[in-house]
Order: C-alpha cells, then sequence, then structure tokens
C-alpha cells in the first residue's frame, strides 16, 4: 500500500471504508477462484479468518454477539447477491 493510499484511507468514514474493504476481499476472492481455489473453500477461510482478526481486536464475547444476529440476516437476503424483486 502506498503512503497516498493510507492518506486517502485515513480520510474515508466508516461506509466508505467498508466499500473499500469489501472491493480488497472480492478482489482476491476472485484472484484466488482463478487459480483454482474451490469458491467454498475460500469462503471458509474468509469467514474463519475475519472471525479471528474481530476476536482479536474484540474479545469472543463481542464477536459472538455480531454473529448473533447473522442466521436472521441470511434469511433476510441481506447477503444474496440475487436481485430482490
Amino acid at each position: 500500500m502506498s503512503l497516498s493510499t493510507v492518506f486517502s484511507m485515513q480520510q474515508l468514514d466508516a461506509a466508505e471504508e467498508r466499500a473499500v474493504a469489501l472491493d480488497y476481499v472480492s478482489e482476491a476472492f476472485a484472484e484466488a477462484v482463478l487459480d483454482g481455489v474451490e469458491v467454498e473453500a475460500f469462503a471458509e477461510a474468509a469467514i474463519a479468518t475475519a472471525l479471528r482478526e474481530l476476536v482479536a481486536a474484540h474479545g469472543e464475547e463481542h464477536v459472538a454477539n455480531l454473529v448473533q444476529g447473522w442466521p436472521d440476516r441470511l434469511r433476510a437476503g441481506e447477503f444474496s447477491i440475487r436481485l430482490k424483486q
């Protein structure tokens, strides 16, 4: 990451920073799949890595509370890429 990128990242608000982060993760995901990594294997590794980082930063209880709402969000289609009608 270049110095100019670091300075520009510091100027982003939280929503913009999440959008940039999602772009980085999406790019890494696409590269892994192009290199032959199975989609499910990469997705599970990405989730495990993200949870490990969150636990390191905030602790197990915080992360447990965070993921507690995931089933409802999943069922509501929040993480689906299909178009909702």
